[in-house]
């Protein structure tokens, strides 16, 4: 059944986006974080880590449910969480001003002041406060899971580390611990990430439906940003769209140029959306007002392929090495221009794990597992070194027992598939 995008027929309540399928059922967002909050204590368990400090906005929500400010404090270190694996403690250390923003977060045990240890902040002084931080860091570790405990921590500057390292501590890296935890999704968790795909689908069907030549790139790339901030979504991570010849290569920003007749215009939403998960699909169009022609026809088809057979592999027990085995191979005039991965791992941004091209994990892959509950997003771009266009498509699937479940449901163009 071909849906209209446009016309969509989902409907808000309590400013969050339902499905009308899901009109009267509340998703259970305190179920969300415990669940969340119980897979990375385990994962910190499996390695005997007594406690992590971590300072990414991103696994700060994860572990906790607090929200704030995500890309301000992207780059800089004013916010931290202290989690122990023994279930005694989850401590919010907020940014100034803002400790009543925790006040209905039933996980996290406490709020304190966070002291920012940045030079930004401190200037000068930056030692100093370097040694403030450790030493409040510190006094409750030491109060929470004694001298010699082994504990975690993640994106900090040199000095803060250097200075917590010299009461004693074994520390180590919580990317493992989080990364590891964020991989495996709940069914409520999955309601989320359906969510924020839906709301993302509607934004971008307003950017298809308003696509026309005469329109720059940023006039079009600004519909997506509105549509998806009306639905309560968060924020758009990048800003990758492009038109005619600046959609080759790939990774080039949407810009001042005006997108021209019978253009290919790409896109991949990278979207933080609802409920903070990430809605992560990538369309290709075509602006009119005459048909695609054959060779951006060809460019197309091709990128359907390639993510369509990848897409296929995506089964419960494949390993990372056998999954880039039986990967699309990419014809040779289009493989140097390849997209880095050809699928990676996503919840709520872009996450473990990486699933690279046959061609280059000898060099960049590692093994791994294809397990259930992970959620994927398997990538193409095709384009030819020198080529005037290229394709960009993308797909998030849901790793099942019976095999993958596709989430994202933004349909294909038709006039590029034709023929």
């Amino acid at each position: 059944m071909e849906l209209d995008w446009h016309n969509d027929s989902r409907c808000h309540r309590d400013g969050l986006l339902l499905d009308t399928n899901d009109v009267g059922v509340d998703r259970d967002l305190e179920a969300v974080c415990r669940y969340r909050l119980e897979r990375f204590r385990a994962e910190m368990a499996k390695r005997d880590i007594a406690a992590c400090v971590l300072f990414d906005p991103v696994n700060i929500r994860y572990a906790s449910g607090a929200r704030n400010m995500q890309i301000f404090n992207a780059r800089n270190p004013a916010r931290y969480l202290l989690v122990t694996q023994d279930q005694s403690a989850v401590i919010l250390y907020e940014f100034a001003g803002c400790m009543h923003l925790a006040d209905d977060l039933e996980l996290v045990t406490e709020v304190r002041p966070a002291i920012t240890a940045s030079f930004v902040a401190a200037g000068d002084d930056i030692k100093r406060r370097e040694l403030d931080w450790a030493s409040e860091v510190a006094s409750t570790l030491l109060e929470l899971v004694g001298k010699g405990a082994t504990v975690g921590i993640e994106r900090i500057n040199v000095g803060a580390v250097r200075s917590l390292s010299e009461y004693g501590f074994l520390l180590v890296d919580a990317q493992q611990p989080i990364e590891r935890a964020r991989a495996i999704k709940s069914s409520e968790e999955v309601s989320c990430v359906r969510a924020s795909l839906h709301a993302t689908e509607i934004a971008v069907a307003r950017l298809r439906h308003n696509l026309r030549p005469g329109l720059t790139e940023n006039a079009l790339w600004s519909i997506l940003h509105q549509a998806v901030i009306a639905q309560n979504g968060d924020y758009v991570e990048t800003r990758l769209l492009s038109s005619g010849q600046r959609t080759n290569p790939w990774f080039q920003e949407s810009g001042t140029r005006v997108i021209g007749e019978n253009e290919l215009v790409a896109l991949d939403t990278d979207v933080v959306g609802c409920y903070g998960y990430y809605a992560d699909f990538s369309r290709t169009f075509h602006s009119g007002p005459d048909e695609p022609s054959t060779k951006q026809r060809r460019l197309y088809a091709a990128a359907y392929e390639q993510i369509h057979h990848n897409m296929q592999l995506l089964n419960h027990g494949l390993t990372f090495r056998e999954y880039a085995e039986q990967a699309w191979k990419i014809p040779e005039k289009y493989f140097a221009n390849r997209y880095y991965v050809s699928a990676h791992g996503v919840g709520m941004t872009g996450e473990y794990p990486y699933l690279y091209h046959g061609a280059d994990f000898v060099t960049a892959g590692y093994d791994g597992h294809i397990e259930v509950g992970m959620t994927l997003c398997v990538e193409s771009y095709i384009g030819e070194v020198g080529g005037c266009e290229g394709v960009k498509l993308e797909q998030q699937v849901l790793v099942t027992p019976s095999g993958p479940e596709l989430l994202s449901n933004f349909p294909f163009e038709a006039s590029l598939l034709a023929g």
